[in-house]
């Protein structure tokens, strides 16, 4: 399939995760990486929530980015029809994302922000609604991408000179619009002329870590090492980590983090050995609708991600598996949130209200 490639994402010598190419969207199938990087073109609304139902795309600002465009996509599908008939296959196509996956909250508000635009704009020719849709999505991307910049700054400089971070599954430019949020501090950090080592969670059971993350930063030259998450606690009890860091799903209003399962207990054994927990997230994944961390709806996915392995099954025929796809680390295991706005600090519900209100209440 013919791409242009030539937009350069900061920190990747890859095509963006999401685009707009043509009349088109295209997202890396991450299903395929390390081994093969495959790009997909969709062209109606419905093969995107299917894409991200089965994870084509994933991480949740890359979500809430792919969902924007899902609803302009819906737009374009709906022409040359009249206005109505776009804003109701606007509405349709919404109600279909919003199905998709429950706990990243980008996805909702992404779809919130461009249904806001429809609607503002009903009065004008079906064209016209469509176009604004489009330019909104773009919007959308790109502040993510600078986003991303900006926190990765104000978390680059919370590393030493020389350091060993830890991070859980993908936060890099593979789980957002580009650059990264965990990975976006460490890329930070690399260019500002720190010495940073990466220890990877491999990231059971889909292997975020081990394919999404390595691939990262073995392609943008930065030192690191694949573990098994179980091996975690014995790098924190031997001093081998100076600072875990990992992204978010959601964030509530009182810091709550709901992130891939596996980060809590990580987050409770870094704090058993006195070292720094980070949460790297864009306020677009802040939810203060949600007062704490326990009422956000925790995705269950198929016990088939936990029986096999790829092609290979990896329990006794007939055995049963939970598979919860996030847990909820407790806001007094965060040392500090890094937003685009700055680095927040206890107590959360204060840092987090002025920083969603535009309010300076960070470092």
């Amino acid at each position: 399939m013919p791409c242009d490639w030539s937009q350069e994402r900061p920190g990747m010598a890859l095509p963006p995760t999401v685009s707009w190419q043509e009349g088109a969207l295209v997202l890396v199938d991450q299903r395929r990486l390390p081994h093969e990087l495959v790009l997909i073109t969709l062209t109606d609304y419905r093969e995107l929530a299917t894409a991200i139902e089965q994870m084509y795309v994933r991480g949740a600002p890359a979500i809430g980015v792919a969902a924007a465009y899902g609803l302009a996509l819906a737009a374009r599908q709906a022409l040359p029809g009249s206005a109505s008939q776009v804003l109701q296959m606007v509405e349709q196509a919404a109600t279909r994302l919003r199905s998709t996956r429950p706990t990243a909250v980008n996805l909702f508000w992404a779809i919130d922000r461009l249904l806001s635009v429809a609607h503002s704009c009903s009065h004008l020719p079906a064209e016209d609604i469509a176009q604004r849709l489009l330019q909104e999505a773009h919007r959308v991307a790109e502040e993510d991408l600078q986003a991303n910049r900006r926190l990765g700054h104000f978390g680059a400089q919370l590393l030493p000179d020389t350091a060993n971070v830890l991070t859980h599954c993908n936060a890099g430019a593979l789980a957002t619009a580009g650059y990264g949020t965990a990975l976006g501090i460490i890329r930070a950090a690399r260019e500002q002329g720190k010495r940073i080592h990466v220890y990877v969670d491999e990231t059971r059971p889909r292997l975020q870590g081990a394919r999404l993350t390595m691939f990262e930063l073995m392609t943008d030259g930065i030192p690191c090492t694949l573990i098994v998450d179980g091996a975690a606690g014995f790098l924190l009890r031997r001093g081998m980590v100076d600072a875990v860091i990992f992204g978010a799903d959601r964030v509530a209003a009182n810091g709550d983090v709901v992130n891939k399962v596996g980060t809590y207990p990580l987050a409770v054994v870094a704090c058993e050995n006195s070292v720094p927990v980070y949460c790297a997230a864009p306020l677009s994944t802040v939810d203060l609708s949600v007062p704490e961390g326990d009422l956000v709806p925790i995705e269950e996915r198929s016990s088939e991600e936990v029986l096999w392995i790829g092609q290979e099954r990896i329990a006794p025929a007939g055995a049963q598996a939970a598979n919860p796809a996030f847990d909820v680390t407790p806001a007094r295991y965060i040392t500090a949130i890094i937003t685009e706005a700055g680095v927040l600090r206890p107590p959360y519900e204060e840092s987090l209200r002025l920083a969603m209100r535009g309010t300076r209440a960070c470092e």
